[in-house]
């Protein structure tokens, strides 16, 4: 098994991190699925709605997600998404553990 050549390795990346992406978008912030997706376009983490419905479904089934129905002024009610208290915990020890990785990985790339 070799090393994955272009967009493979940031699909990897995104793989690994996504979830807790999630948790921290949400963090305060209850959103709605599409707005959710455009939060994460923008930052280059999700490309479309389809692969962010099944792990918020999964999150929500692990505890770390609630969700509430909110009236829209235009059309149907939409579910909106929050972090649960778990899923705080959850955000907060992964920051812990990415800030330690991200300066070791920071610190390789950065030697010649």
């Amino acid at each position: 098994m070799g090393v994955p050549a272009g967009d493979g390795v940031l699909a990897n990346l995104r793989r690994g991190t996504v979830e807790y992406c999630v948790l921290a978008a949400l963090r305060g912030h209850p959103r709605y699925a599409p707005e959710l997706v455009a939060v994460l376009s923008a930052n280059e983490l999700v490309t479309s709605e389809g692969t962010i419905y099944p792990l918020l479904s999964r999150l929500r089934r692990e505890g770390l997600l609630e969700t509430s129905w909110v009236e829209s002024p235009a059309g149907p009610p939409r579910r909106y998404y929050s972090t649960t208290a778990a899923g705080q915990r959850a955000l907060s020890a992964f920051r812990g553990q990415w800030e330690a990785f991200r300066d070791g990985v920071d610190q390789l790339l950065g030697e010649e």
